[in-house]
């Protein structure tokens, strides 16, 4: 195996090191599918996975001056809770377009919260600019080991818990989760299809394997605003062509019904980053004998939000 992928001993370690920090959450059984819940870990998503395991790991000087990340919402919350937990400061980058909920969790977790333009590559570089003038360490999204094997461990707990899977459908946005929990679930038991899904109007993982490489899209959009970076990671980018068998879009009709489904059929709050998944299974049409789980990413989503997609 390339040495620059993380191995199934560099997950196991990140389980250990966040036995304390996230939980360890459920797959439930919902007819057609299973879902495992990463919507129920403490801030609502799987990031604290990955900001868990990398922050776990910094020195105390590094510590002591601080963490800043760049993020739609969902791993800025994850590092400002762990940063909460361990003691030290964060400051987080995020669009002037994420939802207030995100950007409200955020500072109530105690970070600073830096207002930029929408796309992911102006997060980075103002988050960049910071780091170097106030000596912060940055927590990167999804192209980091550590994140990755953090984010791995959601796979490790899916083949614990379910000795029947015989597919499992990944979120795809910077590359982050389906990079570890592939990497986790082809080091363990080879025979199960891990399938990427992304929004169809941000398709940077199919474009970049299409291109063999990757590509940045000239802009993004959907309701599924955790899954909108231009650009997969370089290193998510390898894990996926290493790692996963198919990568697959969804468009946001198909999504918002996934929502609705999810709390109608599971009583599952999911956003539609989330659901996305099911949306796939439910797609895909699943024959007799098949035992598709879906990784419900996450769960943060207004209940304004919500009641749109549930009365649509």
């Amino acid at each position: 195996m390339d040495s620059n992928l993380v191995s199934l001993d560099d997950i196991r370690a990140a389980a250990a090191r966040i036995a304390g920090v996230a939980l360890r959450t459920p797959i439930i059984d919902a007819g057609p599918l299973a879902l495992k819940c990463e919507n129920l870990q403490p801030m609502g998503a799987f990031k604290i996975r990955g900001a868990g395991n990398m922050i776990a790991q910094l020195p105390p000087e590094a510590r002591a001056a601080g963490v800043i990340t760049y993020s739609s919402g969902n791993h800025g919350q994850a590092v400002a809770l762990v940063a909460r937990q361990f003691g030290i400061p964060a400051v987080i980058v995020m669009p002037a377009t994420a939802s207030r909920l995100k950007i409200e969790r955020v500072q109530a977790y105690g970070a600073e919260v830096i207002l930029v333009g929408p796309t992911s590559l102006e997060r980075k570089v103002r988050a960049e600019a910071e780091a170097a003038a106030r000596g912060l360490t940055i927590v990167p999204p999804f192209d980091h080991p550590w994140i990755i094997a953090g984010a791995g461990t959601v796979g490790l707990e899916l083949l614990e818990q379910s000795a029947q899977a015989t597919s499992v459908y990944v979120p795809v946005g910077g590359g982050g989760l389906i990079s570890g929990v592939a990497a986790a679930i082809k080091q363990m038991r080879t025979g199960v299809r891990v399938v990427g899904v992304e929004p169809a109007g941000a398709a940077k993982m199919s474009s970049s394997l299409a291109a063999g490489r990757p590509v940045t899209l000239e802009q993004t959009a959907s309701i599924a605003d955790g899954l909108l970076p231009v650009r997969p990671g370089d290193l998510t980018f390898a894990h996926v062509r290493a790692f996963v068998d198919e990568v697959v879009t969804v468009d946001d009709e198909a999504t918002a019904d996934a929502v609705r489904w999810l709390f109608s059929q599971a009583r599952i709050v999911a956003e539609p980053s989330g659901a996305i998944t099911t949306a796939a299974v439910l797609a895909a049409r699943s024959t007799a004998g098949e035992h598709p789980v879906a990784v419900v990413s996450g769960g943060n989503v207004s209940a304004e939000e919500f009641a749109r997609y549930l009365r649509a």
